[in-house]
């Protein structure tokens, strides 16, 4: 794992893990989900100890501060010796209770099925099959 001064943006969210590819994070930069200092951020903005990255998730801003630089990839147990959410507990409040509400309305029929809406199925399905096989 290599240290340095300064690192690009792109490069530096996807080491510490906050995007799965470094092409969704420079992605996350272009479409302007990226902020320093409340300005949107190109992928090749350079990254210092000590700087504080934004990145929007609706309906939120999630905040980091750099503790120290990486230009590669790291185990997700070592992120914390490299960031630190510092994201409000209030915004964290309102993520959890919009993400609950979304999960909640999910509507039927749209997308996979639940383990829940399969053993339904079975249920209804097996119950029936019985009275149709008997030939007494």
């Amino acid at each position: 794992m290599t240290t340095a001064e300064s690192v690009r943006i792109d490069k530096f969210l996807w080491a510490v893990r906050l995007f799965k590819t470094r092409s969704l994070a420079t992605e996350a930069c272009k479409k302007g989900r990226v902020l320093m200092d409340n300005v949107t951020v190109k992928s090749s903005r350079t990254v210092k100890a000590g700087d504080v990255i934004a990145v929007k998730e609706p309906p939120i801003l999630k905040k980091y501060e750099v503790l120290r630089v990486a230009e590669k990839r790291m185990g997700a147990k070592l992120t914390s010796d490299f960031i630190r959410d510092v994201t409000p507990a209030d915004d964290l409040e309102i993520l959890k209770l919009t993400q609950i509400a979304n999960s909640m309305n999910r509507q039927r029929g749209l997308g996979r099925p639940t383990k829940k809406d399969r053993r339904d199925l079975e249920g209804f399905f097996l119950d029936g099959t019985d009275d149709l096989n008997d030939d007494d």
